[in-house]
């Protein structure tokens, strides 16, 4: 089969409820332009934008709080920004101090991977809450030549205060501010945003059981999301070129559902992290929790991360046992010695080697340097030595360090003898 062919079987797939079909009269109209093949993408929801000799496209569709995207409806959304404003946490996912219709779910479509001015964006696409529904547009780009008219409607629409993407920090935003800088003296300037990077979460809490972090794998594997026929994103580029060429719809109603997808999962995504990072998922694992603690004590949220590690240090699990050390480190940090010796001292004769070696280390810092006892220093630097050759041959610079301390204590327990 051909790739027309291919291509053609999408059409179907592109959702466009009959409701949030966008008419062009509430666009700017120029008559005597000829839009090739017009009717067509008129019956997929898209409109052009004028403006003096050019013209973009535009595609508008509502969607309805009950819509299911996943495991989620969107309607969670709310939810979780509400939970943010409810929270004392402070977190870079945080929307405390926003409400629901201030955040921007962003994406993009280009013509390649690499960063610079040869690579063009032809797609924005973008949702925000409105008016009890959400709406997703996007600005697709005709020819290469019509960047002025495409920047224009996306920045005419855009006001918002905080973006949402998928590793937009470091591609979608930049790709925007490299091609607006060519254009910054025709078009309405970039406003001033925060930044969510839903990517960086995701990795943070789910880098454990995912071996690649692609957003069409985190649909996949977290949030239940099930593409059918979807457009693979590296096919992106050569449909465009392909579009240029026959200005023929096909291809790229394919690609605009397939961003249209990415909007929408980002909107599940951000509910879900929410209700991650806040304990709200019923469903959420132990080593997802674990993962949370991990960031909150990383952030300096101690008492969050405290009460994360509390909740999963009861049992002879492997999370079990790295609970209990993150929360000795917590103890640690606030300079209660005591109470994180007694986790060291538990810790030091489980089956993980690695616990055991950390603990019983600690606790030879402990006993030399806070208690004075240089006895029990020793003793348990014996101990983090055994355990270091039995799991970590390899860690040389690790050996000679405990070495040189246990060294030193017997030292300062030689000296200790004689002066008695």
């Amino acid at each position: 089969m051909s790739l027309k062919n291919k291509l053609n079987r999408l059409k179907p797939h592109l959702s466009i409820p009959e409701s949030s079909k966008q008419s062009s009269s509430s666009l700017p109209v120029k008559s005597n332009m000829k839009i090739p093949f017009l009717d067509e993408w008129k019956e997929n929801g898209v409109t052009p934008y004028f403006l003096e000799d050019d013209f973009c496209l535009v595609r508008e569709v509502k969607y309805p709080f009950e819509y299911q995207h996943g495991r989620y409806q969107l309607g969670d959304y709310i939810d979780a920004v509400k939970a943010w404003n409810e929270s004392n946490i402070s977190h870079p996912l945080s929307a405390k101090g926003f409400v629901p219709e201030q955040l921007f779910f962003f994406d993009t479509e280009t013509t390649g991977l690499g960063g610079g001015v040869g690579n063009t964006i032809f797609l924005l696409g973008h949702a925000t809450l409105e008016d009890n529904h959400f709406v997703v547009r996007q600005h697709i780009l005709p020819r290469p030549g019509s960047e002025i008219p495409l920047y224009t409607s996306f920045l005419e629409k855009v006001d918002y205060t905080t973006l949402v993407t998928y590793n937009g920090k470091a591609f979608d935003w930049p790709q925007v501010k490299t091609r607006h800088t060519l254009l910054k003296d025709h078009v309405p300037r970039l406003p001033s945003f925060g930044h969510f990077d839903l990517f960086h979460a995701s990795r943070r809490i789910w880098k454990h059981k995912l071996d690649r972090l692609k957003l069409s794998v985190v649909e996949k594997e977290i949030l239940n999301i099930h593409r059918v026929d979807d457009v693979p994103g590296f096919l992106a580029p050569m449909i465009y070129f392909d579009y240029v060429e026959t200005q023929k719809p096909e291809g790229m109603l394919g690609i605009i559902k397939h961003n249209e997808i990415d909007i929408l999962s980002l909107i599940s995504l951000y509910t879900h992290l929410t209700f991650q990072i806040l304990r709200m998922d019923q469903n959420q694992t132990v080593k997802e929790a674990f993962e949370v603690g991990r960031w909150f004590s990383y952030l300096g949220e101690d008492t969050a991360a405290e009460n994360t590690f509390i909740e999963l240090a009861s049992g002879v699990s492997k999370e079990a046992y790295h609970s209990r050390w993150q929360l000795s480190l917590q103890l640690k940090k606030k300079k209660d010695y005591e109470a994180a010796s007694e986790i060291w001292v538990n810790l030091s004769n489980v089956t993980d080697t690695m616990i055991a070696f950390d603990s019983s280390l600690e606790l030879s810092k402990w006993y030399e340097h806070k208690k004075r006892d240089y006895e029990k220093a020793l003793l348990f630097g014996q101990k983090a030595k055994l355990l270091l050759e039995k799991c970590c041959d390899s860690k040389r610079e690790q050996a000679l360090d405990l070495e040189r301390r246990l060294e030193r204590i017997t030292r300062k327990s030689c000296n200790k003898n004689v002066k008695k």
